[in-house]
């Protein structure tokens, strides 16, 4: 996708990206009073298995809370959006019509709906998706969890423990209070990929945070912690602010090697409805669907 293009769609979804989220407080802060820090440590996840017979690999070392305080705590971020160095964007070449639908579910008051239809949609259409789940959505609809955890079609992905932007130096965005320091980033990040690889029994190996702002610097922890930064380069559905007409305008910028951000937690919006109708003709004009860990290795 062009950057014009992206800039439009970047614009006419305004702050809605932050639309699933816990409204802040006065003070800024959203509110998610039950929320917890992520754990001290957590393990980096071990390489791929070599097909030929090798020596167990050592344990992997384990990333600390500490460890990344120390490292990141007094670095200056030199930018601060939805496009820092690291962030998946797109697919690569190698990917050919390929597109990756992703669909976030923030959790939190407001946000932990579950639109069946559009799961529904993606199952009847054999088209595959990436699922970012944040703590909260997964402990509001433990059994919606299991069925999508189960489900071959669909990757799960971290969606942040308390779903704030990834600041280390506390941005904010769309007015909700990002995280202030290298220790809440580890632990926003943390928090739920600690979570999802002890259901999974496996780490997620895709991250995206809460309205898709991070700083360099966060994506850099978050990478160290084992996984990558994924962002967008199509948003489908403006928080699942879009009517079903809009979701199928937007959707359909979609080109060869688009990430395409919608939502999954807003039964009533327009999304489900949306897709519905621009599905049929990305396929019907060649392209085809891929989880994120398919084309991004």
């Amino acid at each position: 996708m062009s950057l014009d293009r992206r800039a439009v769609l970047t614009a006419v979804a305004g702050g809605f990206l932050a639309g699933c989220a816990a409204s802040p407080d006065s003070a800024g802060r959203p509110r998610d009073p039950s929320s917890r820090p992520g754990p001290a440590t957590v393990p980096t996840p071990p390489p791929a298995p070599s097909r030929t017979a090798s020596p167990s690999p050592k344990p992997a070392p384990r990333v600390t809370r500490a460890a990344t305080v120390a490292r990141y705590g007094r670095m200056t971020p030199a930018s601060w959006g939805f496009t820092p160095p690291g962030v998946v964007t797109e697919l690569p070449s190698t990917a050919g019509r390929a597109i990756a639908l992703t669909f976030d579910a923030c959790g939190g008051p407001g946000g932990g709906g579950y639109d069946r239809k559009l799961v529904d949609l993606l199952r009847s259409r054999e088209v595959p998706a990436t699922l970012f789940l944040n703590a909260r959505w997964i402990d509001a609809n433990r059994a919606h969890f299991e069925h999508l955890a189960n489900d071959p079609l669909f990757e799960i992905a971290n969606h942040g423990t308390r779903h704030r932007p990834l600041s280390v130096a506390g941005r904010s965005a769309y007015g909700i209070a990002g995280t202030r320091d290298a220790g809440e980033v580890f632990d926003e990040v943390a928090g739920n990929q600690e979570k999802l690889t002890a259901l999974l029994g496996r780490p997620p190996r895709f991250f995206r945070s809460g309205t898709a702002y991070c700083d360099d610097i966060a994506a850099r922890i978050v990478a160290e912690l084992g996984e990558r930064f994924a962002g967008f380069g199509v948003n489908a559905d403006a928080g699942a602010t879009f009517t079903p007409a809009q979701v199928r305008a937007a959707a359909l910028t979609a080109t060869a090697g688009s990430v395409v951000i919608g939502h999954m937690n807003h039964p009533a919006g327009g999304t489900a409805e949306g897709m519905a109708r621009a599905l049929p003709e990305l396929l019907a004009s060649g392209h085809r669907f891929v989880r994120l860990s398919d084309a991004v290795h």
